[in-house]
């Protein structure tokens, strides 16, 4: 593992966010790591292709980056707002309903967050 990306799964192991390439970036740049941001996104890239991260998608946002701990994610489908969940691991259930071996997944619970509804209710 290079440097870079020592340095990138560092700040994501040790974030209680999600983060975006764009923050961990200028994550590094505050720490004085002179890394392009090109950089960035290849060894995010290539963390998430080796399965050391996860990456989370939420459609019209820019995707997010989070450590590979077993947890669930709440999504705000008004403003993207990402929150941790732990629910029941369902590999099992799940793995009983496919022919094929799977290897994770990733669930996704949709919800309008608190701050999203106090706007809708005062507009």
């Amino acid at each position: 593992m290079t440097k870079n990306a020592a340095y990138i799964l560092e700040i994501i192991n040790h974030s209680d966010s999600h983060l975006t390439a764009e923050q961990i970036h200028q994550q590094l740049k505050e720490e004085n790591k002179s890394v392009a941001q090109a950089t960035v996104y290849n060894n995010l890239s290539s963390l998430y292709q080796q399965g050391m991260i996860r990456k989370i998608s939420v459609e019209g946002h820019p995707d997010r980056y989070d450590k590979m701990r077993r947890h669930d994610h709440l999504v705000c489908r008004n403003c993207g707002k990402l929150s941790d969940i732990l629910l029941e691991d369902l590999t099992e259930q799940i793995q009983k309903q496919v022919s094929i071996p799977m290897i994770s997944y990733d669930l996704k619970v949709n919800y309008i967050c608190d701050e999203c509804r106090q706007k809708m209710q005062n507009t």
